[in-house]
């Protein structure tokens, strides 16, 4: 299952990924790939504060891993950027974090292949002239019910 939108400003990434952060279950693993400067953080932002997270939201780019507790739920926020080597994740005690019940929201996935647990869902971000393009595949049937909430 996909879907595919643009956003043609912050405040539309932002309501968007709020919406995201409603639909999402315990254990979701989403994916957000793009280059550089695309909005990834962004989304993330509008992520926690759909669950009502009030406090800054910084990217983890030199921890890897930021934790949020929010009404009962954790949820990490990884940005897998500055990793030279998948198996760093390993060494830095990456499998703790992905017990199934936190959810995860991993910025540059692709730098810890093989040391992830499979997405739920995968984002895609792109620079447009107009905005960003925004598009996003479901992997998994808790992935298909945040893509559903996201076409309505």
């Amino acid at each position: 299952m996909k879907y595919a939108c643009h956003l043609a400003s912050e405040y539309q990434q932002l309501a968007l990924a709020t919406r995201l952060a409603k639909a999402v279950r315990p254990g979701s693993v989403i994916y957000l790939q793009g280059e550089l400067g695309v909005g990834k953080t962004t989304l993330v932002r509008g992520f926690l504060q759909g669950l009502g997270y009030q406090g800054n939201v910084k990217s983890p780019t030199y921890t890897l891993v930021e934790p949020y507790q929010i009404t009962g739920q954790r949820i990490y926020h990884f940005d897998l950027y500055r990793l030279a080597d998948p198996e760093e994740l390993e060494y830095a005690g990456g499998r703790d974090y992905f017990d199934g019940q936190a959810i995860s929201l991993i910025e540059w996935p692709e730098k810890a292949s093989g040391y992830l647990p499979p997405a739920d869902l995968v984002c895609q971000l792109r620079h447009e002239p107009s905005g960003r393009a925004l598009e996003c595949e479901s992997f998994s049937p808790k992935g298909d019910v945040l893509l559903q909430l996201l076409s309505n």
